[in-house]
């Protein structure tokens, strides 16, 4: 199983397969609007536009001190008026508990580290893919996008 093997619905409400980012190393955050850490948009939007083979994903979730109440049109317009965000944005989820989304279930048992299994502690919590769809580190939720790039030239190296 890869993370390519997820389908997932857009900001907009289409279907997007992550199979359509296969050859690319993915970002995958879960974000929020509200939340203390929602600066980190304008670090991960500087990663997006920064490397060509590298695709941030951005999950809006509201469970964490109900910091994403809006709708998806909301979130959309917020991300793009106030962050200036072309990254892919996805449809509101589930990382933790019983509504918890397939894609973070399996992200969270794949993870390979001292987090694996683990629920997700807050907003922004980061999971860095490779190209072949395979989790490769998982990072907390304070890590700042800047402090990635270590990682994220590794993945990316041919």
């Amino acid at each position: 199983m890869s993370v390519h093997d997820f389908t997932m619905t857009a900001i907009d409400g289409t279907e997007r397969s992550l199979n359509d980012y296969a050859g690319k190393v993915l970002l995958i955050v879960n974000t929020a609007s509200a939340c203390g850490l929602t600066p980190q948009y304008e670090g991960l939007e500087a990663l997006y536009k920064a490397n060509p083979d590298l695709v941030v994903l951005g999950f809006p979730c509201n469970q964490f001190g109900s910091q994403e109440p809006g709708t998806e049109k909301e979130i959309a317009l917020f991300c793009e008026t106030q962050f200036a965000v072309t990254f892919p944005l996805f449809a509101k989820i589930e990382v933790n508990g019983a509504g918890t989304h397939p894609l973070y279930a399996w992200l969270k048992a794949e993870t390979p580290g001292a987090e694996q299994g683990q629920e997700i502690g807050w907003n922004f919590a980061k999971f860095l893919i490779d190209r072949n769809g395979q989790p490769i580190a998982r990072y907390s939720p304070r890590t700042a996008p800047s402090e990635l790039g270590a990682d994220i030239a590794k993945a990316l190296a041919p």
